[in-house]
């Protein structure tokens, strides 16, 4: 659970001397050879062939759309910062990887027919919970297979749960995976804190910090929460069925304790799969769900 709650500033991404890369992970050993920014093609493919192969090869009732990935320089100054924002003992890039050099972000979305199936009524619908319970393991796995790469070709690389992570008494986690998302350019934060990108925002994110150094792709310019782009919109306060967002004029109040009471003392009881202790309701329903909203 992140804290950051939509975040807005500016990245400065300078020059970084390269580094010799195994051509394996799509990292040019020359610097040179390819434009600042390009993304490292092979590393992303191999997220994206991960998830793609997922529900096959384990035999998942979850369904997923193609990820939305980004990179973000380890010492972007943005890490720092999020001490100040979502916690003081938020971990550094550094400090999870000796020698870091990079945070790949990814979103992992849902496909559209698990967004739908929890439109109505309270409680989360099996779907939407077994969604939430697989992906939770896909982005455990995928995070395994990552770190087995990197280091079989010499990188330091973490291996970070993508959830239960977080301190039980200020709801808050010491490595937010949506906030290294966003630094990451992989969305930005809607007025329900959760991560809108390009696929939407029901879906699940998972980050790797690594020694092995890439391109950063650039932090999105378009703000996408219609609420924060243009002050219309604010569906999502109205889909929360814990009645956890209050509206007055431009500011919005989030009451974190009744959205985690809305999971923990009423989904949670009552779910009808292990791991799928998820509400998601401010999530679908919305311009946002499945794409970003224009």
């Amino acid at each position: 659970m992140s804290c950051l709650e939509g975040h807005q500033a500016t990245s400065t991404h300078g020059e970084r001397e390269g580094r010799d890369t195994p051509p394996s992970l799509g990292h040019s050993a020359n610097p040179e050879a390819r434009p600042s920014g390009e993304p490292p093609v092979a590393l992303f493919q191999l997220i994206r062939d991960f998830v793609g192969s997922y529900r096959e090869e384990h035999g998942t009732e979850t369904a997923w759309r193609e990820p939305v990935i980004g990179v973000a320089r380890a010492d972007d100054p943005l890490f720092p910062k999020l001490r100040e924002i979502v916690t003081p003992t938020h971990a550094l890039p550094s400090e999870l990887v000796a020698g870091a050099q990079s945070v790949v972000a990814y979103f992992v979305p849902f496909a559209e027919g698990i967004a739908r199936s929890n439109r109505t009524g309270e409680w989360s619908s099996w779907e939407w919970m077994a969604a939430y319970a697989d992906t939770n393991q896909m982005l455990a796995d995928l995070s395994q297979h990552l770190h087995d790469k990197l280091t079989a070709n010499g990188f330091g690389a973490s291996n970070l749960p993508p959830t239960y992570n977080y301190d039980e008494e200020n709801l808050c986690s010491d490595w937010s995976h949506r906030s290294a998302a966003y630094i990451a350019g992989v969305g930005t934060f809607g007025i329900n804190h959760m991560l809108i990108t390009s696929a939407g925002c029901c879906g699940r994110i998972g980050s790797v910090v690594t020694s092995m150094e890439l391109d950063p792709t650039p932090m999105l310019e378009e703000e996408l929460c219609l609420f924060k782009r243009n002050g219309t919109c604010g569906a999502c306060t109205k889909r929360c069925v814990a009645h956890a967002f209050s509206l007055s004029g431009s500011a919005v109040d989030f009451d974190v304790r009744a959205c985690n009471a809305q999971i923990y003392e009423k989904v949670f009881p009552n779910r009808q799969v292990p791991g799928g202790d998820s509400c998601g309701k401010c999530m679908v329903g919305v311009p946002c769900s499945t794409k970003a909203p224009r």
